[in-house]
């Protein structure tokens, strides 16, 4: 069986193209990696080198067995990764979410959830979806992706529905519901972390400017004493910050916004083998989701 120290070296050759660079890069002798590449030989029976008195290069074989060698070891370090997340997975659940929302419900849900479950605050994208459910990194993803594949499934939760806050003095504060259209060239202050919602409203609301801000405590304070327009979701309700308690003389009505894209269906992605296991706790999520 040829040791993986020797397929690093190799690799490392390949990238690094000589002896002495290999060596430094892999913080040994160029004596140890001459002996390693010469070892490597006679142990497949083949020319990996082509040997000149002041130069070694790769033979194309050499380059073949290089290409394969990084694909191995890539595969062996994804196995030792999927065993050990398995192992975890034994022990406790992992959620993410490519939305904010859904780590509002799971907050709000704390004291009722397993304490095994780990809810990882950080978003992640939807490429991200199935390569953290193969290599069993997390037990299940909140996103907006109906997912249906021979590994992974998807399961609707709920939807998350757009509300947005006008000065009722405004006419279009006189009716009960609003499209994006409609609020053309009006100023938001909104909470930068939104997730996908800052891509749809930036792309729905024709001429409006948007005054992001990264901190919650900002955000409040200026939706408090300010009467500028902000949004809201089916969520909100949930969001038991101390600080976000509405002052009572808010001069601003919340209006549903009608558009379809206002509407956001929130499924589980979870591999289609966790289902039995996960499922009470998909009908918990069901039974908290905010309307």
């Amino acid at each position: 069986m040829i040791e993986n120290y020797l397929l690093e070296e190799l690799i490392t050759f390949a990238h690094e193209h000589t002896l002495a660079k290999t060596a430094a890069a892999l913080n040994v002798t160029q004596p140890t990696i001459t002996r390693g590449m010469q070892k490597l030989e006679t142990m497949l029976a083949v020319r990996l080198f082509d040997r000149q008195p002041n130069r070694i290069t790769l033979t194309p074989t050499g380059q073949l067995a290089a290409q394969e060698a990084e694909r191995l070891l890539t595969q062996q370090r994804a196995f030792v990764t999927k065993i050990q997340n398995y192992e975890q997975s034994l022990v406790t659940r992992t959620v993410e979410t490519t939305l904010p929302g859904p780590l509002v419900l799971l907050a709000h849900l704390k004291a009722a959830l397993p304490n095994t479950l780990q809810v990882k605050q950080s978003l992640i994208t939807d490429n991200q979806i199935n390569e953290h459910l193969i290599s069993r990194q997390t037990s299940f993803i909140f996103s907006n992706q109906e997912i249906l594949t021979a590994d992974i499934e998807s399961r609707f939760i709920g939807s998350e529905n757009l509300v947005v806050h006008l000065q009722r003095f405004m006419y279009r504060a006189n009716q009960p519901s609003i499209t994006f259209a409609e609020l053309k060239g009006i100023s938001f202050v909104v909470l930068s972390a939104i997730g996908i919602w800052k891509t749809i409203i930036q792309q729905a609301i024709p001429d409006a400017k948007f005054l992001y801000h990264p901190q919650r405590t900002a955000f409040t304070e200026i939706t408090k004493y300010s009467d500028f327009p902000y949004f809201s979701t089916n969520f909100t309700t949930l969001d038991r910050h101390p600080q976000d308690n509405q002052n009572d003389d808010d001069n601003r009505v919340a209006i549903p916004i009608s558009d379809d894209s206002a509407h956001m269906p929130i499924y589980v992605n979870y591999l289609v083998g966790n289902r039995h296991s996960l499922t009470p706790l998909f009908t918990q999520f069901e039974a908290a989701w905010p309307n």
